[in-house]
């Protein structure tokens, strides 16, 4: 079978640290305190990392003055020319001086280690504000979209050496925007994916100089890849650079915080007019958001043109929304620190929602690491629903979805223990988007999630391949102790088996394992257990709250056996159980498109 091409998608989903083996996660800390002792030498004082992705980590700290500057590392582990693009996002902030854009300091090499050093913007990202509060309230949002308009017209009127040279920040999303709630300010950062314009807003090449444009690589887009959640169809799929790839930077983010998601696919299913914004506002969003690309052009224009005026409107909070429950959630009595990862059946989803030939030759392992390549095939519906189930992951919370497409509507099992209280509202948001986003897809298929709190992975790991992995004394699988609720409950007892063999599974486990997991089926609990095997290394995620706790000893006992015979399990994969605590079918009639909903004319009647 001919390999086929996989597009170089950069995402940056962070794996949690607890779930790094052991060597990686030495690895990672001796280089994070390698950087801090370097920075010390050099004389900055309280010292934190701040931020990390695939190309780099940014560290903040105070200088003599006591100021504050962000410190930015690139891995020196990548290739030199990937390095090298540390320098370039030096040049190009030090091109930019406005209060909305941290100011460059200096770049230095040191050790043949690029250090880009900033000052650091105050506040906190959007997409972390979005989380703690779900969708933002509609004031806030004109105020973010007016700022945005106000740097879009900076950078599209940028001058260079006397010229025209429109600059492009290629990277627009919630987390690149730093919100001061003190001061209302927002400040636009990570500049590593900017580039000067090759085209201006109407699409003519950039150049004066006849000598200029001859000698310009007109065929070759100088654009680089922002997050695939945020940016445009032109800049995804290679265009040449030009200050419209901002345009839907910007539209993109504006979406997602109105609406509570993590990307801009949902516009379909959830447009902006469905979500109690001023219809001009809406119409706009929707417009820049829209197919049709001369449509999203207009809009652009309009958007930096109204701003202005609509900035100025009246827009006191109104409860326009229902944010009751669609699904329940449970609300831990304590509050806990948790590292939440969401494991889901989503490679079948994508291979099942893909219109890309080829897809089904790729191996798992490609897949899973560049699976969201293929969302370039799915529905954007499909996009959003995916990204959404990703953000519950986002929350303190461990529990489990399965949900079934089928004609006559959507059935949804669901058990969500979430474990901090401050966090319901938004949290509340983002399942109700999961099921929004379910309504809106008309297939017939399954998807299932389970959410387990990686600090409580299990980590074996063996020198030799054919060596079995051997749990050392001290390792216990563990659970907790939870009455349930009511007795009508236990007669409607939720099985592992009911929704049949994951397609994604390839771990076969062994005989000895199933037959304690059938045991464990009949014990009145919730909770899931997954094996994740790699040639040395092996992972036993786990949540579990046991709802009888007359049944502990055989539970607990159950459990440590299973653990005694993980030395059984041969093979590489993923395999694993899911349990609810009982049947409580929700159902969701089909609904492609969430209804009109405006913000009124006169908020004052």
């Amino acid at each position: 079978m001919e390999k086929h091409q996989l597009r170089n998608f950069y995402i940056p989903e962070e794996q949690s640290f607890y779930l790094l083996n052991a060597n990686d996660a030495k690895k990672l800390k001796d280089w994070v305190a390698l950087c801090i002792e370097e920075l010390q030498k050099l004389g900055y004082r309280q010292i934190e990392l701040v931020g990390k992705g695939a190309y780099g980590f940014a560290f903040a700290g105070l200088d003599n003055q006591q100021e504050q500057c962000v410190f930015k590392f690139s891995r020196i582990n990548l290739p030199p020319h990937i390095q090298e693009r540390l320098a370039d996002e030096a040049y190009m902030l030090s091109q930019i001086s406005h209060p909305n854009v941290p100011r460059y300091i200096t770049y230095q090499v040191v050790k043949k280690q690029g250090i880009l050093m900033m000052g650091r913007a105050k506040g906190i990202d959007l997409e972390q504000y979005s989380l703690r509060h779900g969708r933002l309230p509609v004031r806030l949002i004109v105020d973010i979209a007016a700022q945005l308009a106000s740097l879009l017209l900076i950078l599209r009127n940028h001058h260079k050496d006397g010229e025209i040279c429109p600059v492009v920040h290629g990277d627009i999303k919630p987390s690149n925007i730093v919100y001061d709630e003190q001061t209302g300010q927002i400040s636009l950062v990570d500049w590593g994916s900017s580039v000067f314009a090759q085209t201006d807003e109407q699409g003519q090449y950039i150049s004066n100089n006849v000598m200029q444009l001859m000698s310009a690589d007109l065929q070759t887009s100088n654009a680089r890849l922002g997050d695939v959640y945020f940016i445009g169809l032109e800049q995804r799929s290679g265009a040449l650079s030009s200050p419209r790839f901002d345009e839907q930077g910007v539209a993109g983010t504006l979406y997602a915080l109105a609406s509570g998601q993590s990307c801009r696919f949902g516009r379909k299913a959830l447009p902006a007019r469905s979500l109690g914004l001023p219809m001009e506002f809406a119409t706009m969003l929707d417009s820049m958001l829209a197919d049709d690309v001369q449509l999203r052009y207009q809009a652009g224009d309009y958007f930096l043109k109204a701003m202005p005026r609509l900035k100025r409107l009246v827009l006191p909070e109104l409860p326009l929304l229902s944010d009751l429950p669609l699904l329940p959630v449970r609300l831990s009595s304590e509050k806990q620190e948790l590292d939440t990862v969401v494991y889901s059946s989503r490679k079948s989803f994508l291979r099942e929602h893909s219109d890309e030939a080829g897809i089904q030759y790729v191996d798992d392992v490609q897949l899973e690491r560049y699976y969201k390549n293929y969302l370039e095939g799915m529905g954007e519906t499909e996009k959003a629903f995916v990204a959404a189930v990703s953000r519950l992951a986002r929350y303190p919370v461990v529990g489990g979805l399965a949900i079934h497409w089928q004609q006559q509507g959507v059935y949804i099992d669901c058990n969500l223990h979430l474990y901090d209280a401050k966090q319901q509202s938004a949290f509340t948001l983002a399942v109700n988007n999961v099921v929004y986003l379910a309504q809106a897809i008309a297939k017939v298929g399954i998807f299932k999630a389970c959410l387990f709190n990686a600090r409580q992975t299990l980590h074996l790991a063996r020198e030799l391949t054919t060596a079995p992995f051997l749990p050392n004394a001290q390792m216990k699988i563990p659970y907790e102790v939870a009455a349930a609720t009511s007795q009508d409950e236990t007669s409607k007892q939720h099985s592992y088996f009911e929704d049949g063999k994951d397609p994604d599974e390839q771990l076969i486990l062994p005989d000895a394992i199933m037959a304690d997991i059938a045991r464990l089926n009949l014990i009145r609990h919730s909770g899931c257990i997954i094996f994740e095997v790699t040639s040395l290394y092996m992972k036993i995620h786990s949540y579990f709250h046991l709802l009888d706790p007359a049944a502990e000893p055989e539970f607990s006992a159950l459990l440590e056996n299973i653990l005694k015979n993980v030395s059984l399990i041969s093979g590489e994969g993923v395999g694993g159980f899911m349990k609810l605590p009982h049947k409580d079918t929700r159902y969701f009639k089909h609904q492609m498109i969430q209804s009109t909903l405006y913000y009124p004319a006169n908020p004052y009647q």
